[in-house]
């Protein structure tokens, strides 16, 4: 293990800034308080180079504005930034500090693209160096001050290896020709954009077993639901933790009428009895009067498209041909083509590979190397 300093003034880091501009590559993970907050926010950024490992910590008098001198570095071209899983690491970078990124590398989605089975940065770690990283902080509350030597190295160790990692998974990746792909990925996820996050007031009908009540009790669970948003929001704590889903289902089933019946309710513990039981009935008494109309149609984050038969019939031509050419690549099936790019592609069926431009759920990469493969696939479809 590398050793680690950790910076926790704004000088500190302007200087850390201009040393990183001169480096190749850098790697970079971040840590949030999620799991114990229903307002998150970044509590922890861990840098990485060839030689030392840097803890930069956001909470302190100067705030997240001690991060902005590195909004240079993420953004710069010339400078390599390795993350793994990077996905939310840019998420909430973006979010508490406007970053713009360029120029990066992420070594779980090149893992995904060589067709690991493991792909989290522990078996990476263990797999190519031998070594067990530390999981004892997995579950930390990283918004408490001051953090544990035990936290620090277990943020360190999250960037210790991150370099020569990618440096080998990148040798990996030219070899099985698959590094143009890669680059790809990369490329689009900088790019990305997250919308601001809302509360979604349908959310109850989400809940598992939630589309099984009836409409008394789905009324019932719309109101606890709501109660639990706001007293998550009114102590800073997610709403799982003031009340399980398991719990809102049985109290909208049995709607108990005293506090002596809802603490009889697996989940209701004498805590939630005393600060929220009041309340609870309250919910439960609104969502009796007020009922519950119609039930809202949900709509997926990726909605299936309509098919007609011979619609369907290419989707399962394709789903047959992706499942070869995957065990063929030793890739994942969603890796390869997800289910809503292969019925982008029946959709559209394509009689020329210039058809496939215009399908947005399409990768360049797959329309690339596999383009010509899928329109063949349908054609001999129609011709049998």
């Amino acid at each position: 293990m590398a050793d680690f300093e950790l910076l926790v003034k704004t000088s500190e880091v302007e200087a850390l800034a201009q040393e990183l501009l001169q480096e190749e590559t850098i790697a970079v993970d971040t840590e949030a308080d999620s799991f114990y907050h229903y307002f998150d926010k970044t509590c922890l950024i861990q840098i990485g180079t060839p030689k030392q490992i840097y803890l930069i910590d956001p909470l302190t008098e100067a705030g997240h504005e001690i991060l902005t001198p590195l909004g240079p570095v993420f953004e710069s071209p010339e400078v390599q930034k390795i993350f793994h899983a990077g996905e939310y690491d840019l998420f909430v970078l973006k979010r508490d500090c406007r970053f713009n990124f360029d120029n990066l590398f992420d070594t779980m989605i090149s893992a995904q693209l060589l067709g690991y089975s493991a792909v989290g940065l522990a078996a990476l770690a263990e797999k190519h160096f031998g070594l067990k990283l530390p999981k004892d902080e997995q579950r930390s509350d990283w918004s408490v001050r001051p953090l544990r030597k035990n936290q620090l190295t277990y943020a360190a160790a999250d960037v210790a290896y991150l370099i020569p990692l990618a440096e080998r998974l990148k040798k990996e990746l030219g070899t099985s020709k698959r590094l143009e792909w890669a680059q790809e990925e990369f490329s689009t996820l900088t790019r990305r954009e997250w919308p601001e996050k809302t509360f979604d007031r349908l959310g109850y009908l989400k809940i598992k077993g939630a589309r099984k009540l009836d409409i008394s009790s789905l009324a019932v669970l719309r109101e606890l639901y709501l109660l639990r948003d706001k007293r998550a929001r009114d102590i800073d704590r997610p709403a799982f933790k003031v009340l399980g889903n398991g719990a809102l289902l049985e109290i909208a089933q049995v709607r108990p009428t005293t506090l002596s019946l809802l603490g009889q309710i697996k989940g209701v513990t004498e805590l939630i009895l005393r600060r929220l039981g009041p309340e609870i009935l309250k919910a439960i008494d609104r969502g009796k009067r007020r009922g519950h109309g119609p039930i809202p149609k949900l709509e997926s984050a990726t909605p299936r498209r309509r098919m007609d038969r011979k619609g369907e019939r290419r989707v399962a031509r394709l789903k047959k041909w992706r499942t070869a050419r995957a065990k063929e690549l030793n890739l994942d099936l969603g890796v390869l083509c997800p289910n809503s790019g292969l019925e982008a592609i029946a959709a559209a069926n394509p009689r020329e590979t210039t058809d496939l431009l215009e399908l947005s759920e399409l990768k360049s990469w797959f329309r690339n190397e596999f383009g010509q493969e899928v329109v063949i696939i349908l054609q001999e479809e129609e011709t049998s």
